[in-house]
């Protein structure tokens, strides 16, 4: 497998864990693809109940590829903890970020890759590093930060952006129905704030559609 790094590489983040990114990741793939556009995801490691469909089979679903070469199976991690601690829990050898970081590789042809973390920022995610840790290692050309779009969001995106301030953020509100609350959040965001939010996949595949630092112009 090639190590190219393609045009857009997407780092999908959350402001907690359960919050939807693994929806936002996969519905994501599935716009991009439907509209011609080759994209690869990849999941460095994650941890869940055993037996249970993981993140890496849905991400695969999306983007057509093996789950084994989403997250690697050495990887999945059977025990619903944070990874390091899963880990540890199972016995296993700890990793660090950079193991994660350096296991990501990329398909040639694709154009967009997508890489999800685990649980919120600052959820650790290896021995010795946490989501914004590994983003800073895979160099994103823009984070995804998907949010709850009811009560308490704002407090949420403000922390959650604060510290991906190295790099460009795209607020995506999972769940965004046209209710008063949700619309009240989202214009707060936008208008106060000032943050790009998005409430719907296919507005943010059209942009990743772009060359990059290109415009619809």
């Amino acid at each position: 497998m090639s190590s190219a790094r393609p045009r857009t590489v997407v780092f999908v983040a959350g402001t907690a864990t359960d919050v939807g990114k693994t929806w936002w990741g996969a519905a994501l793939a599935r716009e991009l693809r439907a509209a011609g556009v080759p994209v690869a995801a990849r999941k460095p490691v994650q941890s869940g109940e055993p037996g249970a469909v993981t993140d890496a089979d849905v991400l695969a679903a999306a983007t057509g590829e093996d789950p084994a070469t989403v997250c690697p199976p050495a990887r999945t991690l059977p025990v619903p903890w944070a990874p390091p601690m899963a880990a540890r829990e199972l016995g296993l050898p700890p990793f660090s970020t950079a193991d994660l970081a350096g296991g990501i590789e990329w398909p040639s042809s694709v154009d967009v890759g997508l890489v999800e973390g685990v649980g919120g920022p600052r959820s650790p995610i290896s021995a010795d590093g946490d989501n914004v840790d590994l983003a800073h290692l895979v160099a994103p050309d823009v984070v995804v930060l998907v949010a709850d779009a009811g009560l308490g969001t704002i407090n949420a995106v403000r922390l959650s952006v604060g510290v991906f301030c190295d790099f460009p953020v795209v607020v995506a509100l999972n769940r965004y129905r046209d209710e008063p609350l949700h619309a009240r959040n989202l214009e707060h965001l936008t208008t106060v704030d000032g943050f790009d939010v998005v409430t719907a996949p296919r507005t943010l595949a059209d942009r990743l559609r772009l060359p990059a630092g290109g415009d619809s112009s």
